[in-house]
Parts: structure tokens; sequence; C-alpha cells
């Protein structure tokens, strides 16, 4: 063979690049498709994605210096491959492409059909592709970045001695942008004189609206994207403090800001501007504790509680010491109820406080969860990462497609904004039932409850984050017919064999970096399954990255989930305090059970599976 690699360049297992495909189209290019040949002798990064997922929002995070820097050889390509069916429409993924910036080209891939060729078993995954068109490197989850980038500065000396890198523009082709008041809207918070400020998340500003919920009264930020004291990044959630501030969840700043509406100051709180690791600081003083993602925030017990979305938790901010804590989750991702430190939740992104309850839309279960004042967390509608769906009645059956916010009524219960079901759902505690009381609403976000609420004829303003507008409702008093529909992520199961499962978490340290090993072991693997029946044994949690499963008899299909950790370090004894790099991971593998299956399951973390690469 004539690609061989040079004799002074590391030998890498590659493996020809499968093509991309999707049904769904290209966005980014001006219109045209692409196929790997057209990207022959640059280096491709394939960034499997979906916009649900924060994870993903991460990565589309990490990879932006990198994307800048090698802009001349690196074509990053956003491989779109939805978990839930809202996902899968084509607008959903052309909104999300501007919501969240993407400045690369998107294959819109409905069916997974790439995903399949590239057996890719977690959201996000990237791919590294080299200018001849073989994979070189696989990674999942976040905090490759730095590895990517390494990997990037020897695939461009490798290939540029051999000829086979092609420097130039790349096919990014941005959209043209549209003139709207507010683009793509997050939150929504009614300030004491009955007006509306608003979180303009695409445009990284807080919006204040006069109590129409319309005319622009004020802009609170640059617009530009930054953690100066006029500049935010993609800000959510807002709650009123009781000094008359507003505390803003800064989210791709990983803080939490106040905004004083009568001097129009903004202040940093809590945060580093850092991304939270596994291994970093859980509570301290607040502005020397990183954060993750904040989504939501809502004042509570005399706390500020935050939806860390980026770490499956809730935390609380205290304004009179100052510090901050981690008050409930695990940071494992699923739905698992009990008290508040055991619990588990799935991208927390809504609060709301009413009395005794804290409530929680927990978008990734398609949950309503609550908190009650003895910190035990139980979970009013929704059974898991897998089902969802749109279905009214006993909230024990009852489906919601990715809530992202959540709204205590005056009555007692509580509105949900069916994100993805684009609806306003209602879940009343006295009856255990879930209504609809509006369709047609375009990804509502949020809302809030106006108009006299001692009247009984009070209105709701709903935040239509896709629609770029706040829209009014009256509040009905019966609820809206829907024909039920229940769903189930459509990602096909893995066929495994009864009894003994090894199960392979691959991770190899990226070049010029070794496993840190200085405060003991530098990985951990965590092993559960949905039903927990599935498992004979080999859950819970160990450092080793490698482990025999054993499946009961009798239990056919099920979910493995497997969270993941490694730490490396840069390996240069010249180096007197080498930076180090968490690497991390969770997987959900529906499975079936069947004579014959495979008896090993490999879930890369890093690098390639030497088993499964073929020269």
């Amino acid at each position: 063979m004539n690609d061989a690699p040079a004799s002074n360049a590391p030998r890498r297992a590659r493996v020809r690049a499968p093509e991309l495909v999707g049904k769904g189209g290209w966005l980014n290019t001006g219109g045209k498709e692409y196929t790997l040949a057209d990207l022959r002798g640059r280096i491709v990064i394939l960034d499997f994605w979906t916009f649900c997922c924060v994870n993903c929002l991460h990565v589309l995070d990490e990879l932006r210096e990198l994307e800048e820097r090698h802009r001349d050889t690196v074509v990053i390509i956003g491989v779109h491959s939805p978990k839930f069916v809202h996902e899968a429409e084509h607008q959903a993924v052309v909104d999300a492409v501007e919501r969240y910036e993407v400045d690369h080209p998107v294959l819109d891939d409905p069916e997974l059909a790439t995903w399949k060729q590239y057996a890719v078993r977690a959201w996000p995954t990237l791919v590294v592709i080299d200018p001849e068109g073989y994979v070189v490197a696989q990674h999942a989850g976040e905090g490759h970045a730095h590895a990517i980038e390494t990997l990037v500065g020897e695939l461009e000396a490798e290939h540029e001695a051999k000829g086979t890198l092609r420097r130039g523009d790349g096919p990014y082709v941005p959209p043209e942008p549209v003139a709207t008041d507010l683009r793509f809207p997050g939150k929504a918070l009614r300030l004491p004189g009955g007006t509306f400020l608003v979180s303009d998340t695409t445009r990284h500003q807080l919006v204040e609206l006069a109590a129409d919920g319309e005319t622009v009264l004020r802009r609170i930020g640059s617009g530009e994207r930054g953690f100066g004291a006029d500049a935010f990044s993609e800000p959510q959630g807002l709650a009123l403090l009781p000094d008359g501030k507003v505390a803003v969840a800064d989210t791709v700043n990983h803080a939490i800001r106040t905004f004083d509406p009568e001097t129009g100051e903004v202040a940093t709180v809590a945060g580093t501007g850092k991304q939270w690791w596994q291994g970093s600081a859980t509570s301290g003083p607040a502005r020397e504790v990183d954060l993750s993602s904040p989504w939501d925030v809502a004042w509570w017990q005399d706390r500020l509680w935050i939806a860390m979305a980026g770490v499956h938790q809730l935390w609380t901010y205290d304004p009179a010491t100052e510090t901050v804590e981690a008050a409930a989750g695990t940071t494992n991702e699923g739905l698992v109820d009990g008290p508040a430190a055991e619990a588990w939740f799935a991208q927390p992104s809504g609060l709301a406080a009413a009395g005794d309850r804290l409530w929680v839309a927990d978008s990734e279960t398609s949950a309503v969860r609550w908190l009650d004042t003895d910190l035990v967390v139980h979970t009013a509608v929704g059974t898991g990462l897998f089902d969802f769906g749109h279905r009214d009645g006993d909230a024990a059956q009852a489906l919601l497609q990715h809530p992202l916010g959540v709204t205590a009524l005056p009555d007692g219960s509580v509105a949900v904004s069916d994100t993805y079901n684009h609806a306003l759902r209602r879940y009343d505690p006295a009856t255990g039932e879930v209504s609809t009381l509006a369709t047609d609403l375009r990804e509502p976000s949020d809302a809030v409850l106006v108009g006299d609420e001692g009247s009984g004829d009070p209105e709701i303003v709903v935040v239509e984050s896709a629609r770029h507008r706040l829209t009014r409702l009256r509040l009905p008093e019966e609820a809206v017919r829907v024909e039920s529909v229940a769903h189930r992520t459509q990602r096909a199961a893995t066929e495994v064999g009864p009894g003994k499962l090894r199960l392979d978490v691959i991770f190899q340290a990226p070049a010029g970096q070794k496993l840190d090993l200085r405060y003991g072991p530098s990985t951990r693997l965590l092993v559960s399954s949905t039903p927990p029946e599935l498992l004979a044994s080999g859950d819970g949690a160990d450092t080793d990255l490698a482990r025999d499963l054993v499946l009961a008899d009798g239990v056919t299909e099920g979910v493995l989930h497997v969270s993941a950790m490694a730490a490396s370090c840069d390996d240069d004894p010249a180096i007197e305090y080498p930076a180090c790099h968490v690497h991390q991971q969770d997987w959900g593998v529906p499975v079936r059970v069947v004579e014959g299956g495979t008896e090993r399951l490999a879930l890369v973390l890093a690098g390639m599976d030497e088993g499964a690469a073929q020269e």
C-alpha cells in the first residue's frame, strides 16, 4: 500500500472512514452537499451531537478555539444524530445550529445512518479522519480538546511532509442573519414594576420588555459572547432576589451573575468562568468554585437554588456567606429518587419555588421532579432517559418530551413548558393528573404567571423560544384534548449473549500524556442497569476500566448505564507543574439478550479499539 505513514511519524491503527449520509441534508454550506472525497487533504473532525445534550453543547464550546486556530487545515462537521423525535425535525436542527452558533457545516442525519456506520454509541462523540480519508482516533464525551489539538498538530506535520495536506478555506458558509427583537430567548421574569426581563440567549443579552411583552425598553450586555461587566454567554435562568437584584444563570460562562434593575450594574457572585470537572471542589467560597452550565435559578428556603444541568445536580448559593455547595444529585445521569445526596438527575433545566416544594424540570428524563424541605427528591411525572411522548392522564403513565421549564400556579399545581412537544402542560398534585393547557407553541422554554391572580382569572406568558417571542395565554378552565403518543429512543439495541459479558472501556492516553497516578488510581468506572434485575453481578464502582458483567437469566432486554472517567497529564519531565486533563463520558447502551450475541461490549472513551480496527 502507498499510504503507510512516514517512517518518523507515529504509527496509528487506521480504518477507512465511511461516507457521510443524512436524509436531512447539509447546513452551513450554502446549499452544497459534500462527500469525504471533497474533503480529501483536510483533517476532518466529525462531531456526533444532538441539541438536547448539554455535554454536546460543552464540546461545541471546547472546539471553538481549535476550529479558529486550524481553520486552513481542519474541517469540523457536526453530524446531528437525534435522541428525541422532535430533534429529527429538520427545522428544529436549523434552529439549533443558529441557537448555539455552530460555525461549521452540519449534516442532518435523522435516521442515524452515519451514526451507525461509525459505530457511535454516545453523545457526544468525536471522530478524527486524516487527510487520506482514514479514521485515526475516536473520543466519547468531554475534555478531549487538548488531545485533539495535539493530534491535529501531528497530522499537519505528517501529511505536510508526505504532500497529502491541502490548505485553504473550508466549506463553511454562514446563514443570512434574521432581524427580530429576541433570538431564541430562554427564560423570563416579571419585575416588580410589571415589565419583563428576558434572557435573549443567542444574542448573549438580557432584554427588558414593557408590560405588553413586546416593546423593547433596554438591552443589558454588549451582545458579544464574553465574561466582562457588560457581557454574557448564552444566559438562561432568572430569579428575583430579596434585595431586588436579579440572579442570572450565565450558562456558557459557568457562572451566576446579578443584575441590578435600578443601576444597571452586572456583577459575578458565583463561578470562576471555568467548567467544573470531576474532582473539583463541590463547596466553598462562591467566586472560587467552578460551576457547570447553570440553566435555571430560583429563590427557595433562604438560598438561591441552581439547576446545574452540566453535572446533573442542584446546587445552592448563600448570599449571606457568599458560598456555594452541591445540594442534590450525585453527578450520575438518570432518574433515581430519595435523599438528595443519593438522587440522580438528568440535565435539570427549570426550577420553580412553591411553598414547601421546589419543582424541577428534569429535561433528559422528560420528567417533573420535586424536592421537599427534608431534602428528599420525588418524581411526579416521568420514568427515565429512554421513554417520552405526549400522553395525558394519570401521572404514572403520562409522558412529556424534554421539558425545560416549570411554573407554580395559584392552585398548587404546576405548569410545564413541554419543550419538544411544543405544548404547555399541567400537573396537579391533588389529583395526580397530567393535562395539556395549550399546543402550537414553538419550543416553549419557560412561562411566567401574570394578571390578577386574586380574580381567579390569571394569564400566563410563555417564552416561545423558537418563535423568538413571548406569547400571552389565558389559563383555560378545561384541558385541550391531545392524541396520545409514546416514544422510545430510536437507537438500535446491541445484541449480547446470555451470561457473561466483557465490558471494555477503551482509553489511550493522548500523545505526550500519561495517566495521572499521583493521587492514586486515575480511572473510574461505574456500571448500573435498567431494570436493575438485568445484571446478576458486575454493577457498582471500581477503578478498572475493564470488567466482567453477568446478565441475569430471564431478563431479555434493558439498558446498561456506564460512566467512565480517566485523568491524564502532560508527560514531560522538564515541566514542573504539568497540565492535567479529565476525560469523562456516560453511556446508556440498550441491549437485547439473544443466543449468539456478542460476548464483548467495547466503549471508546479515547483512542481506537485495536480489537476492532483493521489496517
